[in-house]
């Protein structure tokens, strides 16, 4: 059985991997995924190799294999229902799901997992709006290409489907301003010249740092 450090690298490859639209995975970008050092990273990279989950080129990076792929979409799979089981039914805040998923990814069974997707009605996305991969490996939920929310002119009117930040005090901040998955609004004003954007949601103007907004994956709606 892999272990749980093999699962967590795995997992955070194939996430960087998505989001980059590479295949292949540099140690630094690991190394930032997982806040540990370039050399640990090396290290482990050299053991996925060695166990056929992935392919490791020094100076290049890491590639999974197929069997390191299943492997890390079974994980992401994994992670993704857990969270929203626990908001779901626990009624936890999408601020409290990670780390909760992070310790019970790694100690349930994929039996229970699938009766918790039946549970669910086999959910598209999870509570931060990330594609949930179904038994086969296929991702769900990625019909759709939500974009950066600076991505969008002043006068979009702009619904969230993703946040990539899942840190906790990021997602809190978010909650505090009724921002959440599905909410609708308007892009007021865009400036990078002062470094920030405004938008409207409802009777609510909300100014924030470009960098935060960019952690906002939007679909516009006109």
């Amino acid at each position: 059985m892999p272990s749980l450090t093999v699962e967590n690298y795995l997992k955070a490859s194939v996430q960087i991997a998505t989001e980059t639209g590479s295949e292949w995975i540099s140690t630094g970008q690991l190394a930032e995924a997982l806040c540990v050092s370039p050399g640990t990273v090396t290290s482990m990279l050299k053991t996925l190799d060695e166990s056929g989950l992935a392919t490791y080129k020094p100076y290049e990076g890491v590639r999974l294999t197929e069997a390191g792929q299943k492997l890390a979409l079974r994980m992401l799979r994994r992670h993704r229902i857990i969270e929203l089981f626990l908001v779901n039914t626990l009624d936890l805040s999408w601020d409290q799901v990670h780390e909760e998923a992070e310790n019970m990814e790694h100690a349930v069974s994929d039996f229970l997992i699938d009766r918790i997707d039946d549970y669910l009605g086999h959910p598209e996305t999870d509570p931060h709006g990330d594609p949930i991969p179904a038994a086969n490996g296929e991702m769900r939920g990625t019909e759709s290409r939500p974009i950066p929310l600076t991505s969008c002119k002043p006068g979009t009117k702009i619904k969230i489907s993703r946040v990539t930040n899942q840190g906790t005090e990021f997602l809190r901040y978010l909650s505090t301003q009724g921002l959440e998955v599905g909410a609708i609004g308007f892009i007021e004003e865009l400036n990078y010249d002062a470094g920030i954007v405004t938008t409207q949601w409802g009777d609510r103007t909300i100014s924030m740092g470009i960098a935060a907004a960019e952690q906002l994956l939007v679909e516009p709606l006109n």
